[in-house]
């Protein structure tokens, strides 16, 4: 949880827009011309929330300027996200919205769901988390499935207790973020207390989240698998149960350098990534 507590101003930051957002999404308070300019602004809001997901261990503010729902029709703060494209090998966002807004369409009384392979906890896991509230809140699924492992593959690997500790420090972010470390103490330092904003802002997070979680809308779902050696080529044979859950989502996000590595099966070559994955 030290990274999670050494990203004070960005989980800040990131809370009251996230409380913002919802709060627009709950009541719908926003306004657009027509049809065309809410998808418009609905593709938009998708895009940037799922890169924010992806440049989690990079802590970027710049990427937090146009997460409110308002601003995202003006499209402002998209040049900071547009600049960070360029190192994105493939970007296959707009295809993913397509799927998700196609099963809104198409079977919107049913379930639902997206999967999201995670890699680190800390401030990474807690944009996981933005992420997931956010499709939730947002309809763009019914259910998200978070697979951590089962044991730490590298030390900052997210396992199960990591996701209940992030959910503890939000319950009472006061004291977790006021409390001083060892190396605060040694150095004679008092961390600043939080705003009444601010945590309320943080407790509105444990609130969502933890309610999702009890009503069975988020849920954890480890298994070994995510720490055997070997690529996700062999998948549908060593695993056939959890190959066939993950047929049953719309959505499966694999976050971290070690998925995708296990994924092309570590091959480097001219091909696709696609023809890499579906070799």
């Amino acid at each position: 949880m030290s990274t999670f507590r050494s990203s004070r101003p960005a989980v800040l930051e990131l809370a009251a827009k996230y409380k913002e957002l919802v709060s627009q999404l709950d009541n719908d308070t926003t306004k657009f011309k027509n049809a065309e300019e809410r998808e418009a602004a609905e593709k938009e809001l998708f895009a940037e929330m799922c890169e924010i997901c992806l440049w989690g261990n990079a802590t970027d503010l710049s990427l937090l300027t146009s997460l409110s729902y308002e601003d995202i029709q003006k499209l402002q703060g998209s040049e900071a996200r547009k600049a960070s494209e360029k190192n994105i090998i493939a970007n296959d966002l707009a295809a993913a919205y397509h799927v998700l807004k196609t099963a809104q369409t198409t079977h919107a009384k049913q379930e639902r769901r997206i999967d999201i392979v995670l890699d680190n906890a800390g401030f990474e896991l807690f944009v996981d988390l933005i992420l997931a509230g956010y499709l939730l809140s947002a309809n763009l699924a019914t259910n998200v499935v978070l697979h951590p492992k089962s044991i730490p593959w590298f030390v900052s690997d997210v396992l199960p207790s990591d996701f209940a500790a992030l959910l503890n420090a939000l319950a009472d972010p006061q004291t977790f973020y006021t409390t001083p470390s060892d190396d605060e103490t040694h150095a004679g330092k008092t961390p600043e207390a939080l705003s009444e904003k601010e945590v309320a802002e943080l407790s509105f997070l444990f609130e969502r989240w933890s309610g999702f979680h009890a009503e069975g809308q988020l849920v954890l779902r480890p298994n070994r698998f995510w720490t055997e050696a070997g690529s996700y080529w062999r998948l549908p044979q060593t695993e056939p149960r959890l190959y066939q859950d993950l047929k049953e989502s719309e959505l499966v996000v694999f976050k971290g350098d070690l998925n995708y590595r296990k994924l092309t099966g570590d091959v480097w070559s001219f091909f696709p990534i696609e023809r890499r994955c579906n070799h």
